[in-house]
């Protein structure tokens, strides 16, 4: 909710004419709270996955007591992610300023509302900490998500014997998780690498148009809703 509302209302404005709606400090607390809130939601659902993974195996969460520490370590990882992300994102704070004069493009970068300033040293080391730490969040989702659904078509192999007696027509419930898994998991790496890659692709033209920023922004917003 905080990652829809923080760059999907201020878009908004700004696709209906409103372009100086925000002074310097709301810019500031906008592009902050959007950054902060997308590393969380990534992180969060990330860690959620694999907390689900582990769950599934029963040795792995035997050794850990998971069934009984789960909710103290789910809600301490969550923790750790937004006091992580609150500080990793202080410098956004700092290169955020508000709305500038849109014919002078040369040195900063226009989001119709609010603009910002990084030079090519920063802007590269900021890319890679983000590039890192989303390539890491896809990679242990992915990874989780593949565990799964092995886990879930080993045991369907195991129990099949037991099913085929009833000669029940109906899908199997290790079935309808696995759809469900792949169909979760296809949804969160395809929105964020697009996403990604539309970003990347924005810092890289010189001016880019207007539809293009607006489709990042709904690919964006895509998982999250």
């Amino acid at each position: 909710n905080l990652l829809l509302c923080s760059k999907g209302i201020p878009q908004t404005l700004a696709a209906f004419g409103l372009e100086s709606f925000l002074d310097e400090a709301g810019c500031k607390l906008v592009f902050y709270l959007h950054r902060v809130a997308r590393g969380v939601s990534l992180s969060t659902t990330c860690l959620l996955s694999g907390f689900q993974a582990i769950k599934l195996c029963p040795s792995i969460s035997r050794w850990m007591d998971l069934h009984s520490r789960s909710p103290k370590c789910i809600v301490f990882s969550c923790f750790l992610c937004w006091v992580l992300h609150f500080m990793v994102n202080i410098p956004i704070a700092r290169y955020v300023t508000g709305p500038m004069n849109s014919k002078n493009m040369s040195m900063e970068n226009m989001y119709r509302y609010c603009s910002s300033y990084l030079s090519g040293i920063l802007f590269s080391i900021t890319a890679v900490i983000y590039l890192f730490t989303d390539g890491m969040c896809l990679a242990l989702m992915f990874c989780s998500s593949i565990s799964m659904v092995l886990i879930l078509h080993r045991h369907k192999q195991r129990v099949q014997h037991i099913r085929s007696s009833r000669l029940s027509p109906r899908t199997s419930h290790e079935t309808r998780a696995t759809h469900t898994i792949l169909i979760l998991v296809s949804m969160f790496v395809s929105f964020h690498a697009l996403a990604a890659i539309l970003s990347y692709l924005i810092t890289q033209l010189q001016n880019p148009r207007q539809w293009l920023r607006n489709i990042s922004v709904l690919v964006a917003s895509g998982f999250p809703t």
